[in-house]
């Protein structure tokens, strides 16, 4: 039989108003209170996100957008979003999280509480036209005339050779393209974040963190690119949405046995600093670099000794979320104690 779980969605202040908490059980959400805080969530069946299928990622990345932007539309506009599939076994372990990341959480509320993310997917509206003025590039041209002066036809292998060329200079003409139009875009946003473009015929996918008092010069903007293209590329706007792409909460379990296999590997006493645990990195990393001397040259023990390293940062974070000491102790008993760490997702 499945076992429940408590899906959380995003947190958001307290100050809304009750029939907005209200509301939201319409859609089977509600909320878990902490001091001045609120997780949203919903009961559902507990998945571990890395074992689902493609299929099945992809109706919970929709659900979990939309449940989001519904939030937003009911007025919870300040909301962080946690990271997709964040889900735990009970309220216990949800007051935990709200605890823990308290701080932080306060922190994020009041530095998102004028921002707004605004995704732009650009794409060219005629792709097969783009490709064939890239095909008829002088360079692309003169390679296809010295093949043919040796053959009639172009075997498989001069096609692909070619098809190599037209991709490459379409990678360049898609760069430079993107370039410019984030450039134009810049001048309205404090922040910018590039995702992964799904297909050779989309230029760009990214996000931008704006003030939401400017998102009407910025859609202005984007008017204005349209026109100066004069369809050659199509624009499409997402948003206004919560900050998904630079302010995420994500949490996670520090093992006690990886923070003493971490500590190990860089040398450090039961009791550091978090200066000494960069500086012990820095001393080990040098000895093992891949571009270090070739005597040394060992890709497996420079790649324990980073991994070392950002386990040891994620625990001297988690360890400053309940206290303020210079001090940080490696000792079981105390990663134990301070083994759950709450941050922004990176």
């Amino acid at each position: 039989m499945p076992t429940k779980g408590i899906y959380i969605y995003g947190i958001v202040p307290n100050f809304y108003s009750a029939e907005m908490f209200r509301a939201i059980e319409n859609s089977g959400l509600y909320a878990i209170p902490f001091q001045n805080i609120s997780a949203i969530v919903s009961d559902r069946e507990s998945a571990l996100i890395d074992y689902l299928d493609r299929e099945s990622l992809g109706h919970l990345l929709v659900h979990h957008q939309r449940t989001i932007e519904e939030l937003m539309s009911i007025g919870f506009t300040m909301l962080i979003p946690m990271r997709l599939g964040t889900i735990v076994n009970s309220k216990e372990e949800t007051f935990k999280i709200l605890t823990c990341g308290y701080n932080l959480i306060i922190d994020t509320l009041k530095q998102i509480e004028f921002l707004i993310e605004i995704d732009v997917v650009v794409t060219w509206a005629d792709f097969n036209s783009t490709i064939k003025e890239i095909a008829d590039y002088p360079d692309i041209a003169e390679m296809k005339n010295n093949i043919l002066k040796k053959s009639e036809t172009l075997s498989q292998i001069d096609q692909m050779k070619v098809g190599l060329l037209v991709q490459e200079k379409l990678k360049g003409k898609n760069t430079k393209v993107k370039l410019d139009i984030l450039d134009t875009i810049a001048v309205t946003c404090l922040d910018i974040k590039t995702h992964e473009v799904m297909n050779d015929q989309m230029v760009t996918n990214s996000a931008f963190l704006i003030e939401r008092s400017k998102q009407e010069m910025f859609e202005q903007i984007i008017n204005n690119l349209d026109a100066e293209n004069k369809g050659l590329l199509n624009f499409k706007l997402v948003g206004p949405l919560p900050c998904y792409s630079f302010y995420t909460l994500e949490y996670k379990e520090m093992n006690p046995e990886q923070v003493e296999q971490a500590r190990i590997v860089l040398e450090l006493e039961k009791e550091t600093t978090e200066s000494e645990i960069k500086k012990a990195y820095l001393n080990k990393a040098r000895l093992f670099h891949p571009d270090a001397d070739f005597k040394n040259n060992d890709e497996i023990i420079f790649n324990n000794i980073n991994k070392a390293y950002h386990i040891l940062l994620d625990y001297s974070v988690s360890v400053r979320q309940s206290s303020k000491e210079d001090i940080i102790s490696l000792a079981k008993e105390h990663v134990i104690k301070n083994s759950f760490l709450v941050k922004i997702k990176e």
